[in-house]
């Protein structure tokens, strides 16, 4: 598709303008074909790729990631493992940061 854009543009911008999609599909297409083909993120940074999970090892059962989900997308007992609800979950990150056992990735 850049290829055809930059052929049929009749001004500069039109042919340049597809020259950043070009050269990092170049020097990144396996970056590409991960997110778009694979539906996974290595860097952790796309949020929506996000597949956040509890480690039924480390978790605890203290809480702290219930209490601060904001959508209510966490259960789980006291003192036993506790399971994300992957529907509900926004993929905020904050029930990563609040848990310290380090038992959520």
């Amino acid at each position: 598709m850049c290829e055809n854009i930059k052929n049929a543009s009749v001004c500069g911008l039109g042919q340049t303008a597809p020259n950043p999609v070009i050269s990092t599909m170049k020097y990144f297409m396996n970056e590409y074909k991960e997110h778009v083909i694979d539906k996974k993120c290595k860097t952790g940074e796309c949020k929506a790729l996000a597949d956040i999970q509890i480690d039924k090892e480390k978790c605890k059962g203290c809480g702290l990631c219930k209490r601060n989900c904001p959508v209510d997308a966490i259960s789980g007992e006291v003192k036993e493992p506790h399971v994300i609800d992957k529907e509900k979950c926004i993929k905020c990150g904050t029930c990563i940061s609040k848990c310290p056992f380090h038992a959520i990735s």
